[in-house]
C-alpha cells in the first residue's frame, strides 16, 4: 500500500439512558470462528483496498438508499462499516437518486457536523429507506456529505481536524455506523444551549449556518435499530489473517439471538460506559480506564505510546508502530459488568507492512493512540485486525439480547 487511513472512533457528547442485564465473566481470545455465509440477514463484507485504491485495513459493504416510498433506488458500494460511530453517511458524489431534505420547522435545511478523532464530515441531513442484504428500514434521516453544498460553519471547523467528504479524504463512498447508539448523537443534541455540542446546524441560505437542536428522531440514525427485524445489533465475521493478503471476506450479519444464525452462543459480554461507550483495557498491569473501544472503522490496533509500549514509532508512515521484527503482546479488557478477557496480538512493522502495493489486509498493523503532533491519550483501540478470526458483536442501547440490554459488545 502506498497510502493509508484511519477513521477513529466519534467523538459526540452523547447522553443515552440504558439498563444492564448481563454477569460477569472472564475469557481469553482464541481467535476461532465460523463466517454466515447465506441468510436474508447477511450483508457480505470485503476487505480490500476500497473505491479510491489505497485504503489498508479497511471492511466494506453495499448499502441501498431509496427515495422513502418509492422504488428509485441507488445501491452503492465501498461504504465503510464501522462499528465505531452510528448513522449511514454517503459521499455526494456517490448519491444519483433525489433524496429529500430535512428542514425544520421554519423550512430551512437541516445539515450537520459530526466529527472523529481524526477528521470530520459536513453535510445536509436527508432521508431515505435504508436496504441491506434483506433488510429494510423506512425513513431514514442519513448525513450527505459535502463541503459544497452549505459553507462550513466556523463551529465544524473549530474541532481542529480536516475534514473527510470527498473520495480522495475519505477513502470510502460512505460510512455505515452500526455502533453500540440509535442516534449519532443523544439527548446533548435536542436542546439549543451551552451544553448542545453543535452538530446540528440550521442553513437559512447556503452560506449562513448556525447551531440548533435536532429531536431524537430527526438525528442521523443507527439504520440498524429500525430494521423491521434484527434489530438489536449486529456481528462482523471474518476468518483469521495469517498473513498480509490481498483481500478478504467476511459477513456482516444484523440481529443477536435472533435467528439461528445469529445466537451469542458462548461469546463473553462486555457492557460499556453507556454515555461513551468505551471499556477498560489494562496493559502491563497498568489499568487504563474507561478509554477504550471496538472499533471496526479503524485499520490498527491504536493503543497507549512509545514511552509505555516501547514500540518505536515509523519515520516515514507516521502514526503507526515500526518495531525491528514482531511484537507479541498481550492486554487484558473488562467490561462494566465486571467481565474480562485477554487478548494476544502482535504488531508487525508498519512500513514492511505497507510498502507491499498489491496487500490491503493487515493482521498485525497498529500504531499509538496520538496524530503527529499531539499527545497520548491512554486509550485503547480495538480496531479492524482485533475482529480478524472472531465473531464481534455489538448490541445497542436499549435493545433486549440474550445477553442482556445494550450496549454492549461480545465475542
Amino acid at each position: 500500500m502506498t497510502d493509508f487511513r484511519k477513521l477513529l472512533i466519534a467523538v459526540t457528547g452523547l447522553t443515552c439512558a440504558f439498563s444492564v442485564g448481563c454477569g460477569g465473566g472472564t475469557s481469553t481470545s482464541t481467535k476461532t470462528n465460523s463466517v454466515a455465509s447465506s441468510g436474508q440477514n447477511v450483508a457480505p463484507i470485503t476487505v480490500n483496498a476500497g473505491p479510491a485504491g489505497n485504503y489498508a485495513n479497511g471492511a466494506f459493504a453495499s448499502v441501498t438508499v431509496c427515495v422513502p416510498g418509492s422504488s428509485t433506488c441507488q445501491t452503492i458500494d465501498g461504504v465503510l462499516v464501522d462499528t465505531g460511530s452510528s448513522g449511514l453517511r454517503i459521499l455526494s458524489s456517490a448519491v444519483t437518486v433525489a433524496l429529500p431534505q430535512q428542514n425544520t420547522l421554519a423550512g430551512n435545511p437541516v445539515v450537520e457536523c459530526f466529527p472523529f478523532l481524526g477528521s470530520y464530515t459536513w453535510g445536509p441531513v436527508q432521508t431515505a429507506d435504508v436496504r441491506i442484504a434483506g433488510e429494510n428500514a423506512s425513513a431514514v434521516p442519513i448525513q450527505v456529505l459535502s463541503d459544497t453544498a452549505f459553507t462550513v460553519a466556523d463551529g465544524c471547523k473549530g474541532f481542529g481536524v480536516p475534514s473527510a467528504d470527498t473520495l480522495d479524504t475519505l477513502g470510502a463512498n460512505g460510512i455505515l455506523g452500526i455502533g453500540f447508539f440509535e442516534q449519532d448523537c443523544g439527548g446533548a443534541c435536542v436542546q439549543n444551549g451551552s451544553s448542545n455540542p453543535g452538530l446540528y446546524y440550521e442553513c437559512p441560505t447556503s452560506s449562513s449556518c448556525s447551531p440548533t437542536g435536532e429531536a431524537l428522531a430527526q438525528q442521523v440514525q443507527n439504520p440498524v435499530a429500525l430494521f423491521s427485524s434484527d434489530n438489536n445489533g449486529a456481528i462482523i465475521e471474518f476468518p483469521a489473517v495469517l498473513a498480509p493478503a490481498a483481500t478478504v471476506s467476511g459477513s456482516l450479519v444484523f440481529g443477536i439471538g435472533t435467528q439461528s444464525n445469529n445466537a451469542l452462543g458462548g461469546a463473553t459480554v462486555y457492557t460499556v460506559d453507556g454515555a461513551t461507550a468505551s471499556f477498560t483495557s489494562s496493559y502491563k498491569g497498568v489499568s487504563h480506564p474507561i478509554k477504550s473501544f471496538i472499533d471496526s472503522g479503524s485499520n490498527g490496533y491504536f493503543f497507549l505510546d512509545s514511552s509505555i509500549t516501547s514500540l518505536p514509532d515509523c519515520l516515514v508512515d507516521q502514526g503507526f508502530y515500526c518495531p525491528s521484527t514482531p511484537q507479541a503482546l498481550t492486554a487484558t479488557n473488562h467490561g462494566v459488568n465486571g467481565a474480562s478477557g485477554t487478548v494476544n496480538f502482535t504488531i508487525a512493522n508498519a512500513e514492511t507492512l505497507l510498502g507491499n502495493s498489491t496487500d490491503t489486509v493487515f493482521g498485525e498493523l497498529g500504531g499509538p493512540d496520538t496524530f503527529p503532533g499531539t499527545q497520548s491519550q491512554s486509550f485503547f483501540d480495538w480496531g479492524l485486525p482485533f475482529f480478524y478470526g472472531r465473531n464481534v458483536y455489538t448490541a445497542i442501547e436499549t435493545k433486549s439480547t440474550p445477553g442482556g440490554t445494550g450496549p454492549y459488545w461480545a465475542y
